[in-house]
């Protein structure tokens, strides 16, 4: 039997080690949410706010990978990476 590409197909990358484990989670599942056709966005500021981990897909153990990290760490990278890509002005 013969497997056909199917070009709607998402190839899931495995999480690379970048030291930065809450940079590295968030990427994943902001993949996962995307491969799923959901705005990666609005679902994570859903979970941020609420806390419910049913805004985030369970494809690819995206959630249980999100569920590693406590709210607050996410908010600290999230900032950390906004404050770092303003800039010294």
């Amino acid at each position: 039997m013969s497997e056909r590409f199917n070009p709607n197909t998402t190839e899931m990358r495995p999480i690379r080690e970048s030291g930065n484990q809450a940079h590295d989670i968030l990427l994943y599942v902001y993949r996962a949410l995307q491969a799923k056709g959901y705005d990666p966005i609005t679902q994570l500021v859903g979970y941020m706010i609420s806390g419910d981990p049913t805004y985030i897909t369970s494809y690819n153990q995206a959630r249980s990978l999100i569920c590693r990290l406590e709210r607050d760490e996410i908010m600290e990278e999230l900032v950390r990476f906004y404050v770092g890509s303003l800039g010294e002005n």
